[in-house]
């Protein structure tokens, strides 16, 4: 219900959006940004780069990029991929939820 006592029929914008499993893949010479897609996602995502790039700076706008990478340098093996979280996005652009694990250098 909105402040002047009308009730409100905007959508419930938690429950929208599309969540991307997000983590860093370690190889012998690198670290790479995985992004896990999900199998029923909204048709708006048109262009599977731009969407990755959202994804990605969403991740790196809400948690210490170098601090982070650190860590996992210090305790992930070659081969393994590090589970950051989770974030749930529209396909605008607008970042509805994140969530990410415990241990991850949040800014």
């Amino acid at each position: 219900m909105s402040s002047d006592g009308a009730v409100d029929e905007s959508p419930d914008t938690a429950a929208d959006g599309d969540t991307f499993g997000v983590g860093i893949a370690v190889t012998e010479s690198e670290f790479q940004f995985v992004v896990h897609v999900p199998s029923d996602i909204d048709a708006g995502w048109t262009d599977p780069h731009a969407f990755q790039r959202l994804v990605e700076e969403a991740v790196w706008d809400r948690l210490d990029r170098e601090a982070t990478l650190r860590e996992i340098g210090k305790t992930a093996d070659v081969g393994e991929t590090v589970t950051l979280g989770r974030v749930t996005l529209l396909p605008d652009g607008t970042v509805v939820d994140t969530t990410f694990n415990e241990g991850v250098a949040e800014s």
